[in-house]
């Protein structure tokens, strides 16, 4: 481009700078939309705390710290990394930070660290560190610092590299002859850059932005959220693709099914019997499906 500004070749310049400024601009659109709909998911799924402050128990709103005493119960996610105070032993699941499926029994003073569930009993705990300074968000911060070229990217450099060494050698060979043949210097550049815009693919990226942007589309029309466009050609280059099914490709939701029942007792009794020991503030997961039904 800068050469063509050079030799006032205006179509050219301008063309290209359309080009390059469309590649940047669809990107970045399509990535913002992207980020619009990850913040909206992210404020439906984000947790609430049962929270202590000056003397009241309250629920504050998403965004505020949740520094002081709070209140973790049967069937809630401890919202930062807290210390256990006095009470009972409680079950908390840790799976997210150790990978471990069953829940570890926790006492006072012990650590509840954020992203933990709480599957059994109600204990009151302090808070000592919120967001990125808890366990799990330092992890989540290690995560978003690794920077990693995806194999979209690595062949789209490579294959732009080796045609603007090959331009490029060719533009040196033109100027050389040239020179020998002492042609006008003016006319030679004029050339090396008619070789150098037919060498180089300014369009290649653009094309490519396009070609993802409208997959992005089609994706989010399924559901699917494309934070980063380079990641449809990535999942597309995947043969297997392993998953947890329990939670991520279910509803993750306990049902009742026919209750089973001997002697004189009715299903509808036996139901009724369940829904009386069951309490939906513990937001255990049996307790729901019963209730539920």
């Amino acid at each position: 481009m800068i050469l063509s500004g050079v030799l006032k070749h205006w179509p050219d310049f301008f063309i290209i700078l359309v080009l390059l400024l469309a590649n940047a601009g669809i990107g970045f659109w399509e990535e913002r939309q992207a980020g619009k709909a990850i913040a909206a998911l992210k404020a439906e799924l984000a947790i609430k705390a049962r929270v202590k402050r000056d003397g009241q128990w309250s629920r504050p709103q998403r965004g505020n710290s949740y520094q002081g005493r709070h209140s973790p119960a049967t069937g809630g996610h401890s919202a930062a990394d807290a210390r256990l105070l006095d009470g009972d032993p409680i079950e908390v699941d840790q799976s997210a930070l150790t990978g471990e499926s069953l829940p570890a029994s926790c006492v006072s003073g012990d650590a509840v660290f954020s992203a933990s569930i709480i599957r059994q009993g109600e204990i009151g705990a302090l808070v000592y560190a919120t967001g990125a300074d808890t366990y799990f968000g330092q992890t989540a911060d290690l995560v978003q610092e690794a920077q990693t070229v995806s194999h979209f990217q690595r062949a789209v450099l490579k294959i732009g590299t080796f045609l603007i060494i090959l331009a490029l050698a060719m533009v040196v060979v033109i100027i050389i002859v040239s020179t020998i043949r002492g042609d006008p210097f003016f006319t030679t550049l004029q050339f090396a850059l008619v070789l150098t815009v037919a060498a180089i693919p300014v369009a290649m990226p653009t094309v490519l932005s396009v070609t993802m942007a409208v997959g992005a589309r089609v994706l989010a029309s399924k559901k699917a959220i494309v934070s980063r466009l380079v990641a449809i050609e990535e999942l597309a280059g995947v043969d297997v693709l392993c998953t947890d099914k329990t939670g991520t490709l279910t509803q993750n939701k306990l049902t009742l099914g026919d209750p089973y029942t001997v002697g004189t007792l009715t299903p509808a009794e036996v139901i009724l019997d369940a829904s009386l020991a069951s309490r939906a503030d513990d937001a255990d997961a049996i307790d729901l499906a019963v209730l539920g039904v």
